[in-house]
């Protein structure tokens, strides 16, 4: 039986505290915050804030800012190094007046499998003006992928649609076994 894969997205509630993009040690937001999407590793030099825009209920998984990089409890770091080590990246973080551990995770694979036909897919045309961007995805609604384009990958990016964070079944089980807090998946 193919795997079954999910996009995981943060649970969005009133009362839960929304997370900025990462900022350097000398309160900079970092040059790039759409590197932590990108579907590969990523080269951070020091240590890394997350500014907490808008207080309210600490979650287990957060994506920041307008980067939308996952952040995400040490807890739930662990289980994604212990299912998928070689699918991501962990990055420390700190969040002011919270002493628990939280680290941005990153998934290091860049999968080409969006199913174009299943998915409701725009993409940029001539006419949009942007030259540069003719022919990439505009949007990707109903996203729906092949899953036998994944391989042994168990967390990973969709190529050309990298706001799409995809995990494996086991992945999501193993997350909602733990009560992890901010989750919400959706089948691809």
């Amino acid at each position: 039986m193919p795997s079954r894969f999910f996009r995981i997205a943060e649970n969005v509630q009133a009362g839960n505290w929304y997370l900025g993009d990462a900022e350097d040690s000398r309160g900079q937001e970092v040059e790039d915050p759409w590197m932590f999407r990108a579907g590969r590793p990523v080269q951070v030099e020091g240590p890394l804030e997350i500014p907490i825009d808008e207080p309210g209920r600490a979650l287990d998984f957060s994506l920041a800012g307008i980067g939308l990089a996952p952040i995400v409890h040490v807890k739930v770091a662990t289980l994604f190094v212990e299912l998928a080590p070689d699918d991501v990246q962990t990055i420390p973080v700190g969040i002011q007046g919270h002493p628990d551990q939280y680290l941005i995770l990153v998934a290091t694979k860049l999968i080409r499998c969006i199913d174009e036909k299943a998915s409701k897919v725009q993409f940029w045309k001539p006419e949009d003006g942007l030259p540069a961007k003719v022919g990439q995805y505009y949007a990707v609604d109903d996203l729906r992928i092949d899953p036998s384009k994944a391989g042994e990958a168990k967390v990973f990016r969709t190529e050309g649609w990298t706001q799409a964070l995809i995990v494996s079944e086991d992945i999501k089980q193993a997350l909602e076994r733990m009560g992890a807090t901010g989750v919400k998946f959706t089948r691809v």
